[in-house]
């Protein structure tokens, strides 16, 4: 079975994901990976070279064409990067059977685009709270049909329960995005608020040390209870000595597997999450953690935390055991194999991803922010300015002389 992936890159949880993957898969599966962009962190795209699949940077949208036509099966990993987009609408590709694998929800903005549920022979979710939009958006029943939600968050294998350190007041820990364009800004008010003297809180990720975060943390009333470490390739040594994963994001974030919320567990970390929809569906309220309904609320589920050893042991083993019996690669790996099988007895079919999101940059970036048939007005210059992935800066920057994306600066 000849697998071909196009995908932007193979960096962040997209490159975990598939280096996992890569691990339990049959030696059967022959899978190549292209490339629309030249990689910049080769850390999983070097473990999935190692685990024997073959990876090709994209010299044109050509070389993808032709690789499509010599796949049994082609897969976009698909979340709102403008080379993905570009490629969709204008590579000439083949009859193919197609798959996408969505790292972005839905749920908010960046939008999936509804015709490309429709195009594709079929369409997977990385969580379940994507399920959701199926419902909110004018989607044909062949559509719906075609849906289907594959993990891309995996705990640690053959995680050891971690033994809880006695006589001490225990650690609290933050790991992932430090930046409130995910992290909730209520995360510093919550520290703040807590009773005691002995509060030891770590925050693992790269921080701009003049940014929005930076400068909350140092107005915090106790900022001495904060320590930042920056970035970190081992997350299970980063988390060994703490006992509670604090874990609070924006109620829009775009992220959907939340891999360092499902190895905190896995790990025996006890979680606190906000009641956003990725969060949810991960962690069960009073059983494999807490989900709080508020950023006050966070405050008393933390304190309790602090004050009940019993209660954060029971949690541990929950999460520990619900993670590894629900978050694996090999489950998932068993999941798409299912998938592939299943594709491999239907005909390949030409595709017109076009017409599901357009013909130029400026049709590809709307479509990530509003369903067919509603207005969209562009943000301020000053908001556009900011590069994060998918914004309308990162299309401009991509795109630089496209005279589509010049409407928006009017």
């Amino acid at each position: 079975m000849k697998i071909l992936h196009v995908t932007p890159h193979l960096g962040g949880g997209v490159g975990k994901a598939h280096a996992a993957l890569r691990g339990v898969l049959p030696e059967e599966v022959e899978q190549t990976f292209v490339l629309l962009e030249q990689p910049r962190d080769r850390r999983y795209l070097e473990l999935i070279e190692s685990g024997g699949a073959r990876v090709v940077t994209a010299a044109s949208l050509e070389q993808v064409a032709e690789l499509a036509s010599k796949a049994d099966i082609v897969q976009f990993e698909f979340w709102n990067h403008p080379r993905l987009f570009e490629c969709l609408a204008r590579c000439a590709f083949p009859a193919m059977r197609t798959v996408f694998w969505s790292h972005i929800s839905g749920v908010s903005k960046p939008l999936i685009p509804p015709g490309l549920m429709e195009e594709a022979m079929r369409f997977v979710f990385t969580t379940k709270a994507s399920l959701d939009i199926s419902s909110s958006v004018l989607l044909s029943e062949m559509a719906r049909s075609k849906l289907a939600v594959i993990n891309s968050g995996f705990g640690f294998p053959r995680a050891d329960r971690r033994v809880p350190v006695r006589n001490r007041n225990p650690a609290i820990a933050y790991l992932g995005t430090v930046d409130f364009v995910k992290m909730h800004p209520g995360f510093f008010d919550t520290i703040d608020a807590l009773t005691g003297d002995d509060i030891r809180v770590s925050v693992w990720g790269a921080i701009d040390p003049s940014g929005p975060v930076a400068v909350r943390a140092r107005a915090m009333r106790r900022p001495e209870r904060m320590t930042f470490h920056g970035e970190t390739a081992e997350p299970a040594v980063a988390l060994a000595d703490a006992d509670i994963f604090f874990y609070p994001l924006q109620p829009d974030h775009y992220g959907t597997a939340e891999n360092a919320l499902i190895e905190a567990m896995s790990l025996g970390l006890t979680p606190v999450v906000l009641n956003n929809p990725a969060e949810m569906v991960i962690v069960r309220d009073c059983d494999t953690g807490f989900v709080a309904q508020s950023v006050e609320e966070c405050v008393s589920i933390l304190q309790m935390l602090l004050l009940l050893p019993e209660l954060r042991e029971k949690i541990s083993r929950n999460a520990i055991r619900h993670v590894a019996e629900n978050r694996t690669a090999t489950q998932a790996a068993f999941d798409f194999m299912v998938l592939w099988l299943g594709l491999l007895s239907k005909s390949p079919q030409p595709c017109d991803f076009r017409r599901a999101i357009g013909a130029n940059p400026a049709d590809w970036f709307v479509a990530t922010q509003c369903l067919p048939g509603v207005e969209w007005n562009p943000p301020t210059w000053k908001h556009a300015q900011q590069r994060s992935k998918g914004t309308l800066a990162h299309f401009e920057s991509v795109f630089t002389s496209d005279a589509s994306l010049a409407r928006f600066r009017l």
